[in-house]
């Protein structure tokens, strides 16, 4: 589904039928957007990316995308469903250049490490299942975070990720299959 377009051409009253006039499109409001969604953004790219500062980065240059696309927006509500898919190719791309620089520097560093203010945040079980989240495949990881932490539907998961709609039922279905086993197994 593309979310952008050049503007809607349509005919006014006051023309012919074959002509059309471009209409301007609906301006957003930034400040209202990222005041409802950049702590829940925030909190979901870090779930994935496991670094609030990258996280929060992260969440800033998907405002900043949007904020450089905006003119092109077709339906302003499309916005935040923008925006997910935003945060969620941009963690994609941090996790890539971190496993780059692993791998060309060999360096040897604990990929799920917290920050100590974040690890008092959390309590022990919250802490397990973050854990075993972090074990999880990648794509089950987004899944599960974007329906449970996200609380998006089915649909809206799909379109964030760019799969279908069965890959976002079996992939949840998986992950918690595993994440189950895990916790099962730990206590």
């Amino acid at each position: 589904m593309t979310v952008f377009s050049e503007g809607v051409r349509t005919p006014g009253p006051d023309r012919e039928a074959g002509e059309q006039v471009l209409e301007a499109p609906v301006p957003l409001d930034l400040a209202a957007l990222y005041a409802a969604h950049r702590l829940p953004l925030a909190r979901f790219a870090l779930l994935l990316v496991d670094d609030m500062a990258t996280a929060e980065d992260v969440v800033h240059d998907a405002f900043i995308a949007l904020q450089q696309h905006q003119s092109r927006l077709r339906d302003p509500a499309a916005a935040v469903g923008y925006l997910r898919t935003t945060v969620v190719n941009n963690c994609r791309s941090v996790l890539r250049k971190r496993q780059t620089v692993r791998r060309h520097l060999s360096l040897v560093r604990d990929s799920h490490a917290e920050a100590a203010d974040s690890e008092l945040l959390l309590a022990a079980t919250q802490q397990e299942v973050l854990a075993a989240l972090r074990r999880l495949p990648r794509r089950q990881q987004e899944v599960l975070a974007l329906r449970y932490w996200g609380n998006l539907s089915e649909a809206e998961i799909a379109e964030a990720l760019g799969i279908s709609r069965g890959a976002v039922k079996s992939n949840a279905s998986r992950g918690m299959d595993k994440l189950e086993a895990m916790l099962g197994a730990s206590r």
